[in-house]
């Protein structure tokens, strides 16, 4: 657990967008020296599903990090989680104080513990709003997994509860991350495509309602729990999966839990865009549905700048210059002409905030208390574009959007759009 107190981020807020898009590393010999026991992050995991396994061994084989809980509404996810976690700081006994860690069925249980310096959530994402604001109540860091959350509203409230709490959030919008986004990124701030007048944004299609039929649920799982703000409705395995499972359930798929693949990959390859533009504060001030009622792609934004963005099917990100081209997918980097490929920042050139490990990063930010990659606000403007692009599919209408006060304008859009699509089921709500 750290024991050093926690450095107020007032003094960050007035500077945090600016701060998140300079460079900030640590020199290397403060990670490779010898992590002492009273610096050592705990952290709680919640929802064990297959992201939050994959995240959890991340941390697992961090000598500055120890995983000290697991929470799951599913018995047998939980209880696999804490095994894991449990039989691998058993064979490294002799690096730590501590080999225990306890599976919880409710967060509120794990987030009660004073011990927990920091949470990863990992839920589906009806419930990344409210865990995210009672662990920012708590006194936790969070890395919270992407999208950011289920509606406009809820994004807000998220950003308020992280700046009045002081805490650390790194949204888990990893493409940040990653060293071909940064790069197209870079040439686009550097002016090396000359005007940019299109980026296609290639991802899914936007979400639907739930009409799943009824299933009997699992022993193992407190379904209730599972549904939580959402509506009331039957289980189905397609939501969540019987026991311990291997791969991304299509609760995403839906309206109630998810934003479909706009919100699902959106919040990695919009956020590029975003990024790009120079928008990590701000959004479209247009958002255009497609001519065809039925068209699943087709959305169109207008930046103040004049900027397209298009909602396209496939994957990855096309930035279309004056003077090239740049398309960036995870692994691949193309350029037109050719030789854009071989650029890279250099003196007198803008660098982006450089991260090359997206957890390393977050942990990095709990030590110094300055704003990680990718903070809350960003992941706040990013989804609020995905919500943005279903909301002209969900209701076909031009919406014209002012990213200052966040509202609809002109005429456009109902108020009401920025909540979800129903009423949370009591107790729950977003109070800060």
């Amino acid at each position: 657990m750290i024991t050093n107190p926690v450095v107020s981020r007032r003094r960050f807020l007035g500077a945090a967008l600016t701060g998140v898009t300079a460079p900030f590393l640590l020199p290397s010999h403060v990670w490779s020296a010898s992590t002492g026991p009273n610096d050592r992050i705990t952290i709680g995991c919640i929802g064990m599903g297959t992201q939050n396994r994959h995240l959890t061994g991340n941390l697992l084989r961090r000598p500055d990090c120890q995983v000290v809980a697991v929470c799951d509404v599913d018995r047998t996810r939980r209880e696999a989680a804490r095994r894991t976690v449990e039989n691998h700081y058993a064979q490294a006994a002799g690096n730590l104080r501590h080999t225990s860690c306890r599976d919880y069925l409710d967060f509120r249980a794990l987030l009660a513990r004073r011990d927990i310096d920091a949470v990863v959530i990992a839920t589906p994402d009806h419930w990344h709003a409210f865990i995210a604001i009672a662990a920012a109540r708590a006194g936790k860091d969070i890395y919270c997994e992407k999208p950011l959350c289920q509606s406009i509203h809820e994004a807000r409230a998220m950003v308020r509860a992280v700046r009045r709490y002081g805490r650390v959030f790194q949204t888990g919008s990893m493409q940040r991350s990653m060293t071909e986004f940064r790069r197209a990124c870079e040439l686009v701030r550097n002016g090396r495509l000359g005007r940019i007048y299109q980026i296609d944004v290639a991802v899914g299609g936007p979400s639907v309602w739930c009409d799943l039929p009824v299933e009997p649920a699992p022993a193992s799982l407190d379904w209730n729990r599972w549904l939580g703000p959402a509506p009331l409705r039957p289980y189905h395995s397609e939501l969540s999966p019987r026991g311990v499972h291997q791969h991304f359930p299509n609760w995403r798929l839906y309206v109630e839990y998810g934003g479909g693949m706009v919100t699902d990959w959106g919040a990695h390859h919009f956020d590029i865009a975003q990024w790009a533009l120079g928008m990590d504060d701000s959004g479209p001030v247009d958002i255009l549905p497609p001519i065809d009622p039925r068209a699943t792609h087709g959305v169109r934004m207008i930046y103040a700048n004049g900027t397209e963005v298009i909602h396209r099917s496939g994957n990855g990100v096309t930035f279309h210059g004056s003077e090239g081209r740049v398309h960036v997918n995870r692994g691949r980097f193309q350029t037109t002409p050719a030789e854009l490929e071989e650029w890279r920042a250099g003196i007198g050139d803008r660098r982006l905030y450089a991260s090359n490990d997206h957890i390393g990063d977050w942990l990095q930010a709990i030590h110094t208390r300055v704003p990680p990659i990718c903070d809350v606000e960003i992941g706040a403007r990013t989804v609020t574009v995905c919500h943005l692009v279903n909301l002209a599919y969900h209701h076909r209408q031009r919406l014209r959007w002012d990213p200052v006060s966040e509202q609809f304008i002109g005429g456009t859009g109902n108020r009401r759009w920025l909540d979800v699509p129903f009423a949370y089921r009591r107790p729950w709500n977003l109070k800060v």
